[in-house]
């Protein structure tokens, strides 16, 4: 004898179909909430930018462009290439050798002192430059670009560390162990497996100190008394000023736009990088 089953009842598929509504209905506002919320974070952005370049004419790139005040823009753009790119250097090379330090070679206290590096956070720049200044002067360095270069990595360091302890943390200690069963010393380790693996890490410290030294104002204004070894920021500042201290905004808008795209350059070919060193170690 055998038997057989019988049809499912009817009613089913309405349950099913009302479980299928209930799952897609929740995920509608979500969406279209993000893509509200991005897209007035969009404006919020892109409006200031909008701004910047209603303001950039032929005239004001003419008068910045002008060297009749004893201000070339052209060596103020080289001035800041040397700052940022040597303070760039610097703040990378220290900051990965102590990253790997914090991460990989534990020492007595060295909690403690990662935490101490952590809380020079909290120093503004503003509250130590009259130290910075007196010890630039009695090492030779003040009025020198080497010097505003080390005062702005010496600025980057916390951060940089940071980021590459975390970058460093993030990839398994097994790679470093197989590469010292096979001869390699810590540094070359570091070098030759553990670097090649937190390069975005490196891109990302590399890429926050460019674009801090590239921008910076005060740390120049303070440290350079010779106009000619002023960075793009303080040359576009001071020629955006006339005699009687008024502000041409369209004049600085259009120095601004200047000083931005080589940022804006470097960020798009290095951008996927970035992201991912920002992210090192978070899901560790």
């Amino acid at each position: 004898m055998t038997t057989t089953l019988a049809p499912a009842p009817a009613t089913v598929e309405p349950a099913t179909r009302n479980t299928e509504r209930r799952r897609r209905g929740p995920r509608i506002l979500p969406r279209a909430a993000w893509w509200v919320v991005s897209l007035c974070l969009a404006v919020l952005f892109l409006y200031p930018i909008g701004v910047m370049l209603s303001q950039v004419s032929p005239a004001n790139l003419a008068k910045i462009t002008d060297a009749s005040r004893g201000l070339s823009v052209v060596q103020s753009l080289g001035n800041s290439l040397i700052v940022s790119l040597t303070a760039t250097a610097v703040t990378v090379v220290v900051s990965t050798l102590a990253g790997y330090a914090f991460a990989k070679l534990p020492f007595r206290g060295s909690k403690v002192a990662f935490f101490v590096i952590l809380v020079t956070f909290m120093v503004p720049f503003q509250a130590v430059i009259t130290p910075l200044y007196i010890v630039l002067r009695d090492i030779g360095l003040q009025n020198n670009l080497l010097g505003v270069a080390l005062v702005l990595a010496t600025f980057n360091l916390p951060l940089g560390i940071f980021l590459m302890r975390n970058s460093f943390a993030a990839v398994p200690s097994s790679l470093e162990e197989a590469a010292q069963l096979d001869g390699a010393s810590p540094l070359g380790a570091m070098w030759r497996v553990m670097l090649p693996v937190a390069a975005p890490g490196v891109v990302s410290t590399a890429l926050l100190t460019f674009f801090a030294a590239w921008n910076d104002f005060f740390a120049s204004l303070i440290l350079i008394t010779d106009q000619h070894l002023y960075t793009l920021p303080v040359s576009i500042g001071i020629l955006s000023t006339d005699s009687q201290f008024g502000v041409n905004f369209g004049l600085m808008q259009t120095g601004v736009m200047v000083t931005v795209i080589p940022c804006v350059i470097v960020y798009l070919i290095l951008q996927r990088y970035y992201v991912a060193g920002l992210l090192g170690g978070a899901l560790k």
